[in-house]
């Protein structure tokens, strides 16, 4: 179900007055990037809205610029689509219709409505005007019929250059629309295309391609996010001179933009490209491949565009959104367990050498029916540095000498003495344990303020994590909201100088025993640290390598209905 929102109220009434009898819809990527989290709003808008009222979502690749396109990238798409939950009713390539498209560009010749321009694309764009000044005609707009059927022609058959010529719809060079400026509608690229070869050799433009692969397949609605509402007169101009049989409408909503996320396919290709990031799945990418290898769930992505609702509004949304939702998603799922980070050891001074016991820990406390695991316990263990201080500070209730502290599921521990380096660090903490304490005992005698968590040293399993943060400075928002619709319009050396040279620590610590055959994507929660999971790319048997998918807190909190 989709929240209440103006399309599903388009939809109904087009369903009650007839206008419509089954709702077929598109999600129509191009085969040029990886999926990012913008995608995953269009995806759920389109197949949740069909499959809501009965009806049906193809998949279609826009596929009409063979220089970016390749099947790699379709291959991901479609990986990704089924990830999120969701299965299409039909693949299609827009290539598929080059011959339609092209029998309909001769008919705009036919009917005087598209000529050949010998004019260069700096020209083109010269001539087109401003916001507030109509264009220039070109001196090739009267060209007769039969001469720019002829060229159109030599152009399909190679006998010009790339960018020697163009076919251009004849609209109106004075419409306050710049859109509707006689726009190019097939170029000349002698490039190989990944689906149909080297059959061609002029590919159609977007904006003309787009309706057309609409009425082909007899879409009801085109849905599409508002950066392309002023493209909606050429949509419906191409529907109505191409004389199509189908007559599909486009619908605009507000696109989803995230805090400190870039959604620019060219700027995410240049991290690709530039060893910036570990491939377009990096962890720190805002790809749905990137998202899905930190530890993301496609429960977790679907609540949080749900959540955005369907609107025309543009905003950005607080990253933390996604992350509340995620932690909302495993906080029943996944074992609650400890993982040391930063690893400190200590030795219980008098506890029996040699001796290991294995205590009662429950996987979920929220859970019951995870059950309970066995852990060890002996005289030495690891906890994090940074629960012992030499010197605390106020309402420090950690570690610290003549202290006394919980260690999770198992006994009260006191700090008596500590060893430090040559350098003056801290390598070594001894304490003394209270086998009165033992978690579970029910002991009451006194209490103490802090609990920490800790892993046996004898058995504990080395494990990598890998932290993150935002892949783009905080103080550089304003590059995420200049790109959030889809302009490269920002210098590539200005965005690169906003990459946050922090957006990835990695640190060397230790899990507990059982945690050994750790496989790619298990997820835990680390006590007090976060969730978890195993990087699908890194983890080896025995060698678990763990992303951070989310902190445990956050002070976000939804906004009130």
């Amino acid at each position: 179900m989709t929240p209440s929102n103006f399309i599903k109220t388009i939809i109904t009434d087009d369903l009650k007055s007839g206008k419509v009898n089954k709702v077929v819809t598109r999600f129509p990527p191009e085969p040029n990037g990886y999926l990012h989290i913008g995608h995953a709003k269009a995806i759920w808008v389109n197949f949740a809205l069909a499959d809501e009222f009965g009806g049906k979502t193809h998949l279609r690749f826009d596929d009409t610029n063979p220089a970016k396109e390749d099947d790699e990238y379709v291959r991901a798409i479609e990986e990704d689509v089924k990830w999120l939950g969701y299965e299409w009713e039909g693949k299609y390539f827009a290539s598929d219709y080059f011959d339609f498209m092209y029998e309909k560009a001769e008919l705009l010749i036919n009917k005087g409505l598209a000529y050949v321009d010998d004019q260069t694309a700096d020209q083109i764009r010269e001539t087109r005007g401003t916001l507030t000044e109509p264009g220039t005609n070109s001196p090739y707009r009267d060209r007769s019929v039969e001469e720019n059927l002829e060229l159109f022609r030599q152009m399909r058959d190679g006998k010009f250059g790339n960018g020697e010529k163009v076919l251009r719809a004849k609209v109106d060079m004075g419409s306050p629309n710049i859109n509707m400026r006689d726009p190019v509608i097939y170029r000349i690229a002698h490039l190989e295309h990944h689906n149909t070869g080297n059959k061609w050799c002029i590919y159609p433009m977007y904006t003309y391609a787009h309706p057309l692969e609409d009425a082909y397949e007899k879409i009801t609605h085109s849905l599409c996010t508002v950066e392309f509402e002023d493209q909606r007169p050429f949509y419906d101009w191409v529907i109505r001179e191409c004389e199509v049989d189908a007559e599909p409408h486009q619908y605009e909503y507000g696109r989803l933009n995230v805090a400190q996320t870039l959604t620019s396919k060219r700027k995410l290709k240049l991290l690709v490209d530039e060893n910036i990031v570990d491939g377009w799945d990096d962890p720190r990418m805002p790809t749905i491949s990137g998202l899905r290898r930190r530890g993301y769930t496609p429960e977790a992505l679907r609540s949080f565009v749900y959540e955005t609702g369907i609107s025309k509004s543009q905003g950005i949304i607080d990253l933390q959104m996604l992350d509340h939702f995620v932690r909302e998603d495993l906080k029943l799922k996944v074992p609650r367990t400890m993982g040391v980070l930063r690893p400190l050891k200590v030795v219980i001074t008098n506890y029996p050498e040699g001796q290991v016991e294995m205590l009662d820990a429950e996987n979920n406390p929220e859970n019951e029916e995870m059950g309970v695991r066995q852990i060890p316990f002996s005289r030495e263990i690891y906890i994090e540095q940074d629960d012992f201080m030499e010197v605390p500070p106020p309402k420090y209730h950690r570690l610290y000498p003549g202290n006394e502290v919980r260690l999770k599921h198992a006994y009260f521990i006191k700090c008596n003495d500590f060893i430090k380096d040559e350098d003056g660090n801290i390598v070594e903490i001894h304490c003394t344990y209270d086998i009165e304490t033992k978690s579970g005992s029910d002991f009451n005698a006194r209490k103490v303020k802090g609990t920490i968590h800790w892993v046996e040293a004898s058995q504990a399993v080395p494990a990598e994590f890998r932290l993150y943060e935002p892949l783009i400075k905080a103080e550089d928002e304003e590059l995420v909201e200049e790109t959030a619709g889809g302009t490269d319009e920002i210098p590539e050396k200005t965005f690169l100088d906003s990459i946050n040279p922090n957006s990835l620590e990695i640190v060397h610590g230790f899990v507990e025993p059982g945690l050994k055959d750790t496989a790619a994507f298990d997820r835990y929660q680390f006590f007090r640290h976060g969730y978890f999971s195993a990087d699908p790319k890194y983890t080896m048997p025995g060698d678990p390598v763990f992303n951070l998918v989310v902190s445990m807190k956050s002070s976000f909190k939804l906004p009130k209905a």
